[in-house]
Order: C-alpha cells, then sequence, then structure tokens
C-alpha cells in the first residue's frame, strides 16, 4: 500500500499540471453562427468550439428539400455529422416546416418547443405541426418544453429562456433592469393572436458576447421584455425579430438592447419592412446591419449598403448565408460569402 501511494505521487511530479487539468480547461476557440438563407424562414445554426450543436428553426418544406440541403451544407462547412439540438420558435410553416426534411438527411438528438399549436384555424401551420408531432411519434428523438428562466443543456453555450407559449420573464437578465428611456416616444401596438406572440425566445451569452433570438415575437410582446423597464440589457448581436417585417422591432425594443450588430433572415419579397429597416439602421449603439437579402420593398433607400447584404435582387438564387464567428473576449467577425470579405468587430 506505501509502495502503491509513493508511485502515485511520483507519477504526478512527473506528469505535467497541463494535461491533468486539461479535461476540465475551458474551452477557447470561437464560437461558429451560420445564418441560412431559408428565403425568409429561419434557420440558425450555432456550434460551440467543441462541436456541440444547436439549430433554430428549419425553414420551409418542399420546394424541392432546398432548406434542408442549405443546413446540411451548413452544418457540414462546420464539421458536424448531426445536430443535437433544434429548436422551434414556433409553430408557423417557414419555421417549423422543414423538420421532416431535414431528419432524413442529418441525425437529429432533442427538438426543443414551447408545447402546443395554439393557431389551430390556420391550415398551413396546422399541417406543419401534425408532420412534426407525427416525427416526434416516431420515438427516434428526445423533448424538451423548457420554462421561463430555463438554461438550455447545450454546453458551451449560455441559452436562457425569455419568452415561451405567450409568457414572458418578469425578472432582469443580469445587465437587465435599468429603465427604458425609448419606450416613451415608441408606439404600441394591439396584441398579436397567432403563434407568433408565443415563440420561443432565448438570450445567449458567450464569454462577454451577448445575443438575442426571439422568433417571431410581436410587437407587444417585445415591448413588454423592455418597458418600463428593460429585463434583457443591450446585446452585441440582434437576430431581427419576424424576419424584419413591422409587426416587431419597435424603437423601444431595438433602441433598448442598442446592439451593435442586427442580423436579418429576410428574403426578397418576405421581412425587411422599410420602416423596420429605418428602425434598426438608426440604432444609437449600432455599427452594421446585415441581411440575408436585398427586400425589394427597402429598395436601395433603406436597404444596407450592398456589402452587407449576401444575395442581391433578382436571379440566381445561389442562397448564401452569413456567417458569424465570436470569441469569449466579445471581439467577433461577420463573413460574407458572395463578396468573400469579413469585417471584424473588437471587444467592448
Amino acid at each position: 500500500m506505501r509502495f502503491a501511494f509513493r508511485l502515485l505521487l511520483t507519477l504526478l511530479v512527473l506528469i505535467p499540471a497541463s494535461l491533468i487539468f486539461a479535461a476540465s480547461a475551458p474551452m477557447s476557440g470561437p464560437l461558429t453562427v451560420y445564418f441560412i438563407d431559408v428565403e425568409g424562414g429561419q434557420s440558425t445554426l450555432f456550434v460551440t468550439p467543441d462541436k456541440h450543436s444547436l439549430l433554430v428553426d428549419t425553414g420551409w418544406p418542399d420546394h424541392s428539400d432546398r432548406d434542408a440541403d442549405r443546413i446540411v451544407a451548413a452544418a457540414k462547412d462546420a464539421g458536424l455529422e448531426h445536430i443535437d439540438y433544434v429548436l422551434i420558435t414556433h409553430f408557423h410553416v417557414d419555421h417549423v416546416g422543414g423538420v421532416p426534411q431535414l431528419a432524413s438527411k442529418i441525425k437529429i438528438g432533442t427538438f426543443i418547443d414551447h408545447g402546443v399549436n395554439r393557431e389551430t384555424s390556420d391550415a398551413a401551420t396546422e399541417k406543419g405541426y401534425e408532420a412534426y408531432k407525427a416525427l416526434l411519434a416516431t420515438g427516434k428523438y428526445k423533448r424538451i418544453t423548457p420554462k421561463l428562466g430555463d438554461t438550455l443543456p447545450i454546453p458551451g453555450l449560455h441559452a436562457v429562456v425569455v419568452s415561451e407559449d405567450g409568457n414572458l420573464i418578469q425578472k432582469p437578465l443580469p445587465g437587465g433592469g435599468e429603465a427604458n428611456q425609448y419606450c416613451a416616444s415608441s408606439p404600441e401596438k394591439p396584441a398579436d393572436q397567432t403563434e407568433n406572440a408565443r415563440s420561443l425566445g432565448i438570450a445567449m451569452t458567450y464569454g462577454k458576447l451577448r445575443m438575442i433570438d426571439l422568433g417571431d415575437l410581436t410587437w407587444d410582446k417585445e415591448r413588454s421584455l423592455v418597458c418600463p423597464a428593460n429585463k434583457l440589457g443591450h446585446v452585441d448581436i440582434y437576430i431581427v425579430s419576424h424576419h424584419g417585417w413591422d409587426h416587431s422591432s419597435s424603437p423601444a425594443f431595438v433602441d433598448g438592447l442598442a446592439p451593435r450588430v442586427a442580423i436579418m433572415d429576410n428574403g426578397e419579397t418576405k421581412g425587411g419592412s422599410a420602416s423596420t429597416l429605418d428602425i434598426i439602421r438608426k440604432s444609437p449603439r449600432l455599427e452594421t446591419l446585415w441581411q440575408l437579402h436585398a427586400s425589394a420593398e427597402g429598395g436601395a433607400a433603406h436597404n444596407t449598403p450592398d456589402q452587407y447584404i449576401a444575395n442581391l435582387m433578382g436571379p440566381p438564387d445561389v442562397g448564401n448565408y452569413l456567417k458569424l464567428t465570436a470569441m469569449q473576449n466579445g471581439s467577433f467577425s461577420v463573413y460574407n460569402p458572395r463578396t468573400r470579405a469579413t469585417k471584424d468587430y473588437a471587444a467592448k
């Protein structure tokens, strides 16, 4: 016994400390985020340094598997052979519709959603939801229905639920809670009655970097999150709600978040309202608005400059994504495959 103890001590002295603690050392590589062009739907893929993955929404069904193929191509670019978690923000067809096609092309571990479809009067929504339920009924997948304040189980990415099934957090997140000076001058809109208002929204941190994705959460719900006090605080990256339609992104919300960068998953003729483009571009701390598509409604007067657009007007429809690479110190960059140019943002 004494000999074994002495041998253990000798080994501990000889083995470098870097090897002993390697397993517990924090990952220091970048978080990679793909904003995939699903033509005015949403599909955003988060990949941690050790290849844990979260996909938010799956785009549309049909279109000869277009959206599923684009998601799989992004996953392969990231070095993934499977996707750990697929979060469905709500059950509109441009968010949940691509699930069956995607599941036939790449392995998926767990689905995350807000519960049940609340918009039963809309045939397309019901059809998409029923297809999703049928896939879950196969028993091949795990399912999580989180509650407000829950942290999603994604190693390396801290993602907290701030909205779900029409409910909103009441306590401020760390860094939030200050009075929002922009509420008084920002107009209000009637409460939305569709699945949009049920969106499962998450606030994410990666080291010092802060991001938010609220799906299609609507103007009235967003306002409740930031007025009279801003429960969310400031963010670095605002994944623009509702594809940049004027149903969301009030001045009180956008200016309260004060993002450095906004990334809009609009299509050429879906989303990208002129008024929303103007609100975001005028936000006090904004450095760049990026768009997946040039907006036909926005035109030259309202769209962001061409170098920050992944897909310009008209054919060919090549489906360029935008790729964000973020470090834990808060620095990040955005790459546009169309221009083959990268814009860097220093840590602040």
